[in-house]
């Protein structure tokens, strides 16, 4: 297994704040600096289950540049049996992490994606984080937090967890921008990862994260959904560069 890494530069996010809901009403909190990663020693897929997902990825309507749309979790659990050493790895790695408990208790997904466009989750998974465990082999991308100025290279066994709020993509490992030039749809450069939706319910979370709770209450009783502010204003991400638009 690589070295444990953890990012956290200082005052990277500290004009950031996001609202989410909780139950009937919303709340604001700070967005985490801190990404966990890690290459974890899981079991390469069988050619008949890569097979499986190259079908359901360029099947119609065919999952293009910049999308991250869901597998047949079932299928692949019923295809592959040793997709539970890849959940157990994951388990063990986030117990490690003092977060014990927390992808047991959390919704289990199977993903694709074809690169990712620049952009952030706080609008529907503002009150969680994220745990990636990338299925596929390296395909030349990387993962991308612009603000925190963080590139982690995609192979298989790349774990990570990170806040939703925290803008990222996935882009081509020579580029600095996303292009959906560097994915042409005859070509192979998806990847498939397991992603699991952490409450940040759940204490050790918010606290292994830095997360501040309610530091704003003033906008919130003027909300209605979930958002990002940055600087006192709604954040929009630029979906090609990551910068933040005014």
């Amino acid at each position: 297994m690589r070295a444990l890494t953890t990012t956290s530069p200082p005052n990277a996010c500290a004009d950031l704040t996001a609202y989410y809901r909780h139950g009937d009403a919303l709340r604001s909190r700070s967005v985490s600096t801190v990404v966990h990663s890690r290459q974890l020693q899981i079991p390469p897929p069988p050619p008949h289950v890569v097979a499986d997902w190259e079908r359901e990825i360029s099947g119609p309507p065919g999952l293009k540049p910049g999308d991250v749309e869901a597998l047949p979790l079932s299928r692949t659990r019923l295809r592959w049996p040793d997709l539970k050493l890849c959940v157990q790895a994951a388990i063990g790695w986030t117990q490690a992490l003092g977060l014990p408990g927390v992808l047991s208790a959390s919704d289990m997904a199977l993903m694709a994606c074809r690169g990712a466009r620049y952009h952030h989750d706080a609008a529907q998974y503002g009150g969680f984080v994220f745990c990636n465990l990338f299925l596929s082999e390296d395909q030349g991308l990387d993962l991308h937090f612009p603000a925190l100025e963080l590139r982690i290279p995609l192979c298989r066994g790349i774990a990570v967890v990170f806040d939703t709020s925290q803008p990222h993509a996935v882009i081509a490992r020579d580029s600095t921008a996303f292009d959906p030039a560097d994915f042409p749809l005859l070509c192979n450069c998806s990847q498939v990862f397991l992603t699991w939706e952490i409450s940040l319910d759940h204490p050790t979370v918010a606290q292994d994260l830095g997360v501040v709770f309610d530091p704003e209450t003033t906008t919130v009783a003027s909300l209605t959904e979930g958002q990002l502010w940055r600087q006192g204003v709604l954040a929009q991400v630029c979906p090609v560069t990551g910068a933040w638009v005014q």
